[in-house]
């Protein structure tokens, strides 16, 4: 009872302090990305919230022009004459757009896919290569007529992109896994387009466990790409955090001239954590590699020709490593970085993209609308300062629970954030997980958070009466801290802000034939008994006869629909890759809706119709 009095009142507190503030909200700007002209006299910074660029005066540390752009910011990058600024801009009608530096004129270049991001400028072949997140897809650009002349499917969520020496190759780090959680190896892979041919014509798989890939970069003398991504350890209960048996943070290695993973390496030490790296960059000399920590607000810097010698001599007679033996040790040990890594923290919250000119580092801090500069030396007390992009405002309880849901501040030894498990804005990390909330042995999969304060109960068995419940267990049983309830609330208002994004299987923003046809099967197949109302469920449990194990005979909560499109795999435990899967594999017996008399076409057109929601 206390508890709920205490609650209420942090509530109204809230509330009262949101709406003096709620004006403000939209001043944040947010950066995200940084590019720099080959010069190296300005930074381009896009900034997510106030749809603009920045150029900032590396000299000064001022900035003197701000473009403004319709839509999201995404991507950018400074052509080679310096003349031009490719910018990624929006969501589900996505465009390319180019800043005239000179004339200072904003032009819409071509439409673009769902979420372009990632702009890879190819300038022997005029073109520029953009990754569409939410289409699956890399589009290639010509330059020279302006359009689209091929776009190449890759796996999950295309995030970030870079481009070998030669030119003929493209590597595109995918996001999120792209396969059933519930087989023996989950994990994100790399596509390899050859530009000659514009196809995918390899893949690399990052280790078992590997999600929210992020960002990759490739060293300067062209023979390694470094990738950084989290290492989930998935396949064990989530206790004892300080081993980090629950989630890690690493950055994985590709050899370049045979497209294979080399090997991955972890940048936590043994009691702290280094949660949620970005973006890694080298320096022009290859002494660095550097990478941003958006969880626990450091910027790593690696002696880049230390760390591969060392790599190198694991498994040798000259083997330097107390504790891996071979090179299959080196993505479990905790200590491979040590006296070849400065953890250096950062004065603002949420580092991201960032950019090494000369000898200074500068990087995006998103919550903080800062540009933290850090210069490169041997020097373990480095001195760091901030470069302010505008007044500082004050937090509302939305964005103050966006920084708290991505702050592995707030976590045990800061392995992990609330974003490790939920990335992309509190939606899935396409694993499955053993929570001890309803005993061990029985692991799930990971839900999106979207709309959750809107049905209840919350977890996959129902376990936590509300969101809120669950937000608390989750500080307390998942992040091992004491949950503030004021830090809570705020982490409720955030949680409640998050809106869907318009399904990229829509067509015109409406929906296809084939859904269309879908929806009516929908309604005939008596999906709609349970996924109805606005929310599209009915918020009741129900033994749909998938549990197994410890789960078996247990009902479960009927999610909602809306955006499942993003949320694979699916089903409690992941055991359907697709949407399509469920009915067609998983539904024998009629317990997911009558479907089991379909034809092919009509699974199909039911799947496309719950996929445009």
């Amino acid at each position: 009872m206390k508890f709920r009095i205490r609650q209420y009142i942090a509530i109204i507190l809230l509330i009262l302090v949101n709406g003096v503030y709620a004006a403000t909200e939209n001043l944040y700007r947010s950066p995200n990305f940084i590019a720099v002209n080959k010069a190296g006299t300005l930074l381009f910074i896009s900034e997510e919230t106030s749809n603009t660029i920045s150029v900032m005066d590396i000299n000064t540390g001022q900035i003197h022009r701000r473009y403004n752009l319709s839509g999201t910011p995404g991507g950018l990058i400074c052509s080679e004459d310096q003349n031009l600024l490719y910018v990624t801009c929006g969501q589900s009608n996505g465009v390319i757009s180019s800043i005239d530096l000179k004339t200072h004129k904003i032009n819409d270049l071509i439409s673009a896919g769902h979420t372009p991001t990632s702009p890879i400028l190819d300038s022997e072949r005029q073109r520029l290569y953009v990754s569409n997140r939410y289409d699956n897809r890399v589009s290639v650009i010509d330059l020279k007529t302006c359009r689209v002349i091929k776009n190449i499917s890759v796996l999950r969520e295309p995030i970030a992109a870079m481009l070998t020496q030669d030119g003929n190759h493209l590597f595109v780090v995918n996001h999120l896994p792209d396969n059933s959680s519930s087989k023996d190896y989950a994990a994100a892979e790399i596509s390899v387009i050859d530009t000659e041919r514009l196809e995918v014509f390899q893949t690399i798989r990052l280790p078992d466990g590997s999600t929210a890939a992020q960002g990759i970069c490739l060293s300067p003398d062209g023979k390694f790409a470094y990738v950084t991504h989290i290492m989930a350890r998935y396949k064990m209960p989530t206790t004892q955090i300080e081993r980090g048996w629950i989630n890690t943070n690493a950055i994985s290695i590709i050899n370049v001239a045979n497209f294979t993973l080399l090997n991955t390496i972890l940048l936590d030490d043994v009691d702290r954590g280094a949660a949620n790296p970005w973006q890694p960059t080298c320096s022009a000399d290859g002494k660095y590699l550097c990478i941003s920590h958006s969880g626990s607000h450091e910027l790593s810097v690696i002696d880049q020709q230390a760390m591969l010698k060392k790599l190198a001599l694991v498994g040798t007679d000259k083997n330097p490593s107390r504790v891996s033996d071979s090179p299959d040790d080196v993505p479990y040990d905790l200590t491979f970085l040590t006296d070849i890594r400065q953890r250096i923290s950062l004065p603002g919250k949420g580092p991201r993209g960032l950019a090494i000119v000369d000898d200074t580092v500068y990087v995006a801090e998103f919550f903080s609308d800062t540009i933290a500069k850090v210069k490169l030396t041997d020097d373990k007390k480095q001195k760091t300062s901030s470069l302010p992009l505008g007044p500082a405002q004050t937090l509302t309880a939305i964005r103050k629970g966006n920084m708290l849901f991505h702050d592995a501040g707030i976590c045990y030894q800061q392995w992990q954030s609330c974003a490790s498990c939920h990335p992309g804005q509190g939606r899935v990390d396409g694993l499955n997980w053993d929570l001890l909330n309803d005993g061990s042995g029985n692991p799930k999969n990971t839900k999106s958070l979207l709309y959750s304060h809107r049905t209840a109960p919350a977890m996959a068995l129902g376990v936590r009466a509300d969101a809120e419940s669950a937000v608390r267990s989750g500080i307390n049983h998942i992040l091992f801290a004491m949950p503030q309830e004021r830090d809570a609330v705020a982490i409720d208002a955030y949680l409640k802000s998050l809106k869907p994004i318009a399904s990229p299987h829509l067509v015109n923003d409406k929906l296809s034939i084939s859904a269309q046809r879908g929806g009516k099967v929908f309604e005939s197949a008596k999906c709609v008994s349970c996924h109805n109302g606005e929310m599209f469920t009915n918020q009741r449990s129900y033994d749909v006869g998938t549990g197994t194990g410890l789960d078996k005979d247990k009902s479960f909560d009927t999610p909602t629909l809306i955006e499942l499109w993003r949320t694979a795999p699916y089903l409690n435990d992941g055991r359907a890759k697709t949407v399509y899967d469920i009915f067609k594999i998983n539904n024998k017996v009629d317990e997911h809706g009558t479907t089991s008399n379909l034809t092919d076409q009509e699974i199909q057109d039911l799947a496309e119709y719950i996929l445009s929601l």
